[in-house]
């Protein structure tokens, strides 16, 4: 039996990576804290995935499993120690708090098996695989490290698949859009799981993806939050947001086409059928999830900040992500503990010190002030 090890049993990983590994012949392991959702994994040993569309899709995924992380290490550490790929979906912010038990688990295999074991972190993240690498191998000593050459491979990859909040009642049943993409980066053969690409240079899929998808996303749920609406396919009906995030992805666009040598009428449909799947009416995919962490959203390397000063260093336009920037820093939700501590370093250090804080930037850089100068434009 093949074996996959998934850190994260929420909607995502069980409707996206978790259900890829299951339909192709894996027996998926699904480590996670919610108790609930771990008991009804071991006592279901099933669930459906659905396609939110006009005519909707069931896939039956089985082989399934759960253990609690903070109350089972050991069997943890058994499943790692039989499994052919470990993989995450959790939150890049969660990976240093996983990786010293992912380390434990192969401090143990590599004493005992010469089988392969591929570890990829499905964050959205640039190099988020190299960052649980790096925060594993401290929990490891020098001979378990000596031991990992060609027994443990680490593989950087990018995701996207929309999977909205969603009320599952009691339900492992998960709701999501029939579009996925999953990229790893590898040059070796490995084993075969269902919807994963390969590719030998990860760099223009990432970027594309999260300066695309995850950028567009986001403006559409900071505009759409500040102009009052409840879903991202509402805000996108909005003429005046719709126009505001193809204005932002064109200059992300640019940037992708002079970086990488994108064709730009390809690219161009692409972001056509990016807004295109941001508008499905069946995901009622809430603003204010999207929106949500507007703190690691605005960090340096994120959707928002590193498009914005790649373009500014190529001499290319940024004045609408400039002024998505802003919008997020106007993202007020109550219900999210990140825009509350944003609203108070704002308070507390006005815009050019958060900037400087929280997304690296130099108060004195032209970006900087043009965010500031967007920010009280759009505070009256």
């Amino acid at each position: 039996m093949k074996n996959a090890v998934h850190f994260g049993a929420g909607n995502i990983g069980r409707g996206f990576i978790g259900s890829l590994f299951s339909q192709s012949g894996y027996h998926v392991t699904f480590v996670d804290i919610a108790d609930e959702i771990i008991n009804q994994l071991n006592e279901e040993k099933s669930y459906k995935v659905k396609t939110a569309a006009d005519q909707v899709e069931v896939t039956d995924i089985h082989n399934v499993s759960g253990l609690n992380n903070m109350k089972q290490e050991e069997e943890v550490i058994a499943a790692i120690g039989t499994a052919d790929f470990v993989t995450t979906a959790i939150g890049p912010n969660i990976l240093p708090r996983i990786a010293p038990l992912i380390a434990k688990g192969i401090a143990e295999r590599v004493k005992k098996s010469e089988q392969p074991l591929y570890v990829i972190a499905c964050e959205n993240q640039i190099s988020a695989t190299d960052i649980l690498k790096d925060h594993i191998l401290t929990h490891l000593d020098e001979e378990a490290k000596a031991s990992l050459s060609d027994k443990v491979f680490f593989f950087n990859s990018a995701v996207d698949r929309i999977v909205p909040i969603q009320d599952n009642k009691g339900s492992l049943d998960v709701l999501v859009e029939a579009y996925y993409e999953w990229v790893v980066e590898t040059d070796r053969d490995i084993p075969e799981v269902k919807g994963m690409t390969i590719v030998p240079e990860l760099a223009p899929f990432i970027e594309r993806k999260l300066f695309t998808v995850n950028t567009g996303h986001a403006v559409t749920a900071y505009f759409g939050y500040l102009a009052g609406k409840e879903t991202i396919d509402q805000a996108l009906n909005d003429e005046e947001i719709y126009s505001q995030v193809k204005a932002t992805l064109k200059e992300t666009g640019a940037y992708l086409v002079e970086r990488y040598g994108l064709d730009e009428g390809e690219h161009q449909q692409y972001i056509e059928k990016i807004i295109g799947r941001f508008k499905n009416p069946y995901l009622k995919d809430g603003v204010t999830r999207v929106g949500r962490s507007p703190l690691r959203k605005l960090g340096h390397e994120d959707r928002l900040i590193r498009p914005a000063l790649e373009a500014s260093k190529l001499g290319l336009s940024y004045g609408n992500l400039a002024k998505a920037i802003a919008a997020a820093l106007l993202f007020d939700s109550n219900e999210d503990p990140e825009a509350v501590e944003l609203q108070e370093k704002l308070a507390e250090n006005g815009v050019l010190g958060v900037l400087e804080e929280v997304s690296k930037l130099d108060e004195s850089s032209e970006l900087a002030k043009e965010v500031a100068r967007q920010y009280d434009e759009m505070k009256k």
